[in-house]
């Protein structure tokens, strides 16, 4: 009998992302018509989450230039990291593989837990702390589009390298969120490993809270990037280098805001000390002129 995958069905393909992207966008511009100003940012924000994630989507499906070396590239990486003194993932995986609660609970937050969690600290931020929305949504925006930059060049995740000791645990259980080989080629999607997006945005989600809530509850979010790197790693779907790569990207995020952001404060500092400077040599001119008026009278 073959096995259903029932997790695809907790992933949005990228054209039932983008459609619901557009009407998003839609709702967004008919609640500014009729002056519902909150409900049109909410909406439109939604919209541009939902886009960034049907182009990282649809990425995995364009990344298909020599898509015959992305086994290559995984090997390769595999390689170096054990030359290098990182643990090998093959062993954390085998650890965990007795255990069938255990891996199929990964294999569910693996699915779904990156997305949902993203969009829950998303519109909490929003709702709760509108001042700070603007600088977590742009380094979602920043550390996306890089990480889908990068992924242009495929690169297999570790679970297509059973030579090296992996096990694709989530076809085994049949829980896998991709699709099945097509004429024997395997889908492109699946060849995105380099960087990690889960990574990437469970490391900003966590950042995210810790920065902009008071609570000491907030300190408790530090768990769903450990969970996350756990899990990316007993399900094969990651290597420790996809992580760090994605980290290294999500940390340039956070620097090349800041960088802006005091560039900004210094062209304003310049620009009002210019507008005094002019309202100085205004009022200066003003008074000479003055003088000269009474000594003519």
């Amino acid at each position: 009998m073959e096995r259903r995958d029932p997790l695809q069905n907790l992933t949005l393909t990228w054209q039932s992302a983008g459609g619901a992207a557009v009407a998003l966008y839609g709702g967004a511009y008919a609640a500014s018509r009729v002056r519902r100003a909150p409900l049109s940012a909410l909406l439109r924000e939604a919209g541009t989450l939902l886009a960034l994630f049907a182009l990282w989507q649809l990425v995995g499906h364009l990344s298909v230039m020599s898509a015959d070396h992305a086994l290559d590239r995984a090997s390769w990486i595999h390689r170096t990291e054990l030359a290098v003194g990182l643990p090998d993932e093959a062993s954390w995986q085998a650890a965990a593989t007795p255990y069938p609660v255990l891996v199929k609970t990964a294999n569910y937050y693996y699915a779904a837990m990156h997305f949902a969690v993203m969009l829950g600290v998303l519109l909490w931020v929003f709702v709760r702390h509108r001042a700070r929305y603007t600088w977590v949504r742009n380094t979602v925006v920043i550390t996306t589009a890089i990480c889908l930059a990068v992924q242009f060049i495929p690169v297999a995740p570790p679970r297509m390298l059973p030579q090296n000791g992996f096990v694709d645990v989530a076809a085994e259980y049949g829980q896998s969120v991709y699709g099945g080989a097509v004429g024997g080629v395997v889908v492109a999607a699946q060849l995105s490993a380099m960087p990690s997006v889960h990574v990437a945005w469970c490391v900003l989600a966590a950042v995210a809270v810790i920065k902009v809530s008071r609570s000491p509850l907030r300190w408790l979010m530090v768990l769903h990037p450990v969970l996350t790197v756990a899990v990316v790693v007993v399900t094969a779907n990651h290597f420790w280098a996809d992580g760090l790569v994605a980290v290294a990207i999500l940390l340039f995020a956070y620097a090349a805001q800041a960088g802006v952001a005091r560039w900004w404060t210094r062209r304003a500092a310049v620009r009002t000390a210019e507008g005094a400077a002019d309202v100085v040599a205004g009022t200066r001119a003003g008074e000479r002129a003055d003088e000269r008026a009474s000594a003519g009278s």
